[in-house]
């Protein structure tokens, strides 16, 4: 929600997600990147996302 501005806040960069979060900046990346899998694979197909 923080990186792409929902709810009508601004987005936000992975530096500052980090900060706001108290991770690195490294593992928000990954977040980011396993959520963006989820979605694809939920998008592709029809089994649920777990």
């Amino acid at each position: 929600m923080l990186r792409y501005g929902l709810l009508g806040k601004p987005p936000m960069t992975q530096r500052e997600t980090a900060k706001k979060c108290g991770i690195s900046r490294s593992y928000v990346s990954r977040i980011e990147k396993k959520a963006l899998d989820k979605l694809k694979n939920a998008m592709s197909d029809d089994k649920p996302v777990t």
